[in-house]
């Protein structure tokens, strides 16, 4: 997108909470300040303005989202129990994906801070890849690791189904807490 005239205060505000409901993919930092024309940090305060507005807008791995999207169609949700070791992150997380599942985000119960969750966002193999890559990246461990593997995830797909099929995989891979 070529650069438009620089866009200032609650103008640009606006026009960050407009791109961020219009878009279906999460929007980076730099796409953000390339649009508006400013630099990443004046939009990394500009989101931290809006959250303090209650918008609800995530920061996950891939860029910003906006939460409360209009939907012509409620998408099913489902809570999984998981346990593996970080060496099989990538393959349970492809083993959603590619049953038409995005993986929202991962919760582990921490012995002192209590629920910890952090958003995954990953709906396709080209997201779980990017995510695993900044993982590497930076080195940081992943959440499971601090309870030896015991970790939820909130999954989303169009319908109950594949939900269902994702969940069978999952327990085909060893990797789904049975009740």
């Amino acid at each position: 997108m070529s650069k438009t005239k620089k866009l200032i205060g609650s103008e640009r505000r606006n026009a960050i909470l407009q791109w961020l409901q219009e878009e279906n993919q999460p929007l980076t930092g730099t796409d953000l300040a390339d649009r508006a024309n400013v630099s990443r940090q004046v939009i990394v305060q500009d989101i931290s303005l809006l959250k303090a507005k209650d918008h609800p807008i995530m920061a996950t791995s891939q860029g910003y989202v906006y939460l409360e999207k209009k939907h012509s169609n409620e998408r099913q949700q489902r809570l999984i129990a998981c346990n593996h070791g970080p060496e099989q992150t990538q393959e349970e997380l492809e083993c959603m994906v590619d049953q038409g599942v995005t993986v929202k985000d991962v919760i582990i119960e921490h012995p002192v801070y209590g629920d910890l969750k952090a958003s995954i966002m990953v709906s396709n193999r080209r997201e779980v890849k990017q995510f695993i890559e900044k993982v590497r990246a930076t080195n940081a461990p992943y959440l499971l690791e601090l309870t030896n593997g015991v970790h939820l995830h909130t999954i989303e797909a169009d319908t109950n189904a594949q939900l269902e099929e994702a969940y069978q995989k999952l327990q085909q891979l060893g990797i789904i807490i049975e009740n």
